[in-house]
């Protein structure tokens, strides 16, 4: 097992708050104020996974003052389908909210809505969103690429990883692309022993123990517009870096969603391909699928989706390289140990092995 202590990450919300506060130019004056109407921000989806299905609520705020990424508390969420199923999820922490895990479940062929009872009395809708089966990913492979850094006499080396897959031969298919990293960790805790000179050590973990490594930022879409009825082929999904020669396990989902979410995430990703440049125009707001149901004029931020995944592991061997990869932090136990310490189930790390791990 890979010996390696990772800080646990910043909240896994999604950036989404950011993206529609981006300002269209980049300099050194700072204005007094620049905010936006508060407005909702909701992010979440059903899928035909097994749940429990997550919804997290969050407010606009004054941008100047960090007052955004305000919780959404107190508030009542409901899912239902075009069959009468419906589900109160329970807010599980400030602002996140969740079916149970034999609850809800979703299928494809059924169409699912959202609704939001604030506990300011304010009600939000989704529109009903078609859950679709998500076509099975084909191949996963990994190219290693081992390029020159321009300017510098340095290089980069990684693996691009790509899928292939079939469209079906109906059109109007559209899709998202996923991924989660898993990787083992031997402290799960680091007891400063010196403030002043940074000395510490690390405490061994009691279990097994991965750390969790999500896209939250992946923007990556396509639709079958250009190549309807025939096989995608070499759809990058990310790059690994050559930081370990240990293997580097993903799991790659491929996600089938509707139209509407094909729009709204391709337009978020123009915001944040936008470089702000200096004469660049400022982004306007994207659109989601949700309202108030009593003030159309209300922005309302984010999109609740109906979505079919298809998942498929792939190791990417890291061994078979020339060089060694950069020098990693190393992890400083005491001898005889200390004891050990709990693999505290997160959002960011689990005790529970991957699926498809293999010792």
């Amino acid at each position: 097992m890979r010996t390696r202590f990772t800080r646990p990450k910043r909240s896994g919300q999604l950036v989404i708050i950011w993206l529609f506060l981006l300002a269209g130019c980049v300099t050194e004056y700072q204005p007094e104020t620049l905010s936006l109407p508060p407005g909702l921000v909701v992010e979440g989806q059903v899928t035909d996974q097994p749940g429990p299905y997550t919804v997290r609520l969050t407010r606009t705020g004054d941008y100047s003052n960090q007052g955004f990424n305000l919780l959404e508390q107190g508030a009542t969420l409901t899912i239902e389908d075009n069959a009468g199923n419906r589900e109160t999820l329970t807010e599980v922490a400030g602002g996140t909210y969740q079916t149970k895990a034999n609850g809800l479940r979703g299928l494809a062929g059924r169409r699912y809505k959202l609704t939001i009872l604030t506990k300011a009395g304010k009600r939000y809708e989704s529109d009903a969103e078609l859950l679709t089966s998500a076509p099975p990913i084909l191949k996963a492979y990994a190219e290693y690429r081992n390029e020159a850094i321009a300017g510098t006499a340095n290089r980069r080396q990684g693996w691009d990883v790509y899928i292939d897959t079939q469209d079906p031969e109906t059109s109007g298919n559209f899709y998202r692309w996923d991924w989660v990293h898993y990787e083992p960790v031997s402290a799960c805790a680091r007891v400063v022993e010196n403030p002043r000179t940074n000395a510490y050590h690390d405490l061994y973990c009691c279990t097994f123990c991965w750390d969790i490594e999500r896209c939250y930022n992946c923007l990556n879409v396509n639709s079958d517009a250009s190549i309807n009825g025939k096989v995608l082929s070499r759809q990058l999904i990310t790059r690994v870096p050559f930081t370990s020669t240990q293997p580097y396990y993903l799991e790659i989902e491929q996600q089938a969603i509707s139209q509407g979410a094909y729009t709204f995430w391709k337009s978020v990703r123009g915001l944040v391909n936008n470089t702000g440049g200096l004469f660049d125009p400022a982004p306007a707001l994207v659109q989601g699928n949700i309202r108030n149901t009593a003030d159309a004029a209300e922005p309302v931020f984010g999109y609740f989706g109906a979505t079919g995944i298809s998942v498929v592991p792939l190791r990417v061997n890291r061994s078979d390289v020339q060089g060694a990869p950069p020098a990693q932090p190393q992890l400083l136990f005491r001898s005889p140990p200390d004891p050990c310490f709990p693999c505290e189930n997160s959002p960011y790390r689990t005790s529970v092995t991957p699926r498809w791990w293999v010792f």
